[in-house]
């Protein structure tokens, strides 16, 4: 049987990267995803399906939740993946640049958790896993924004994590904080800088999307059924 034959899940930020990866490897372990993204999918993949949305607008986070509930009949699985970054040095670093990641890599989180994980509670049991980033646990010169809304999702997942368990909800709640990953994006960064990245693993190398997707995997299924309110770093062992 497949880790996850028959579930119903939704990945925010679905289309590609991460993202992509965690949804069609959910889909291959037996899952039906909703892909909820901005974006439309770089893939082809059965029982995925593409979901037009912007996390950052409650409204539509909360017509995403009663789409999903009403077409599948229940939601196992909820993955807040979607994030933005807007860089700059604290001294230079504008309003709308904070509250642009604020709005999507935190605000964008509790826009469509409040909805699911009481869902979630009621219908007796599942699983949400927030995608944070090891910038969260180690901080990263001129990413204050993105490091806060990176860092907070371990107090909401440590939190959800006591609130959806109440009543026997049985609603796992944990985050995987990942180190520097070969997404498209980080491709485009010059080789001497990615070298740098990979030396400061012990593994000496960068990660793959799959590999993050597969601890998503791990999270999201029935293996990691005694693990709530963790964080989970995916970094090669990374030392800043």
């Amino acid at each position: 049987m497949k880790r996850l034959q028959d579930k119903v899940a939704i990945i925010t930020g679905g289309a590609k990267g991460i993202g992509g990866a965690m949804a069609q490897l959910f889909a291959q372990e037996g899952a039906r995803v909703v892909a909820a993204d901005m974006m439309e999918l770089t893939y082809q993949a059965d029982n995925v399906e593409s979901y037009k949305l912007n996390v950052t607008d409650g409204a539509a986070c909360e017509a995403l939740f009663n789409h999903v509930k009403d077409k599948y009949g229940r939601i196992d699985v909820l993955v807040n993946n979607a994030g933005i970054t807007k860089d700059a040095m604290t001294r230079k670093m504008t309003d709308e640049q904070w509250d642009a990641v604020i709005a999507v890599n935190l605000k964008g989180v509790f826009n469509l958790t409040r909805h699911v994980g009481p869902y979630m509670q009621a219908q007796g049991g599942g699983a949400i896993i927030s995608i944070s980033s090891v910038v969260g646990v180690f901080g990263n010169i001129g990413q204050a924004n993105y490091a806060a809304t990176k860092s907070a999702l371990f107090g909401l997942t440590k939190t959800w994590a006591k609130e959806f368990s109440l009543k026997g909800g049985n609603v796992r709640v944990n985050a995987i904080a990942p180190g520097y990953t070969l997404t498209d994006i980080v491709k485009t960064v010059p080789q001497d800088l990615l070298d740098k990245f990979a030396s400061m693993t012990m593994l000496g190398r960068m990660g793959e999307p799959e590999e993050i997707a597969k601890a998503a995997l791990f999270l999201a299924s029935d293996e990691s059924s005694y693990i709530t309110g963790q964080i989970l770093q995916v970094d090669g062992g990374m030392r800043l």
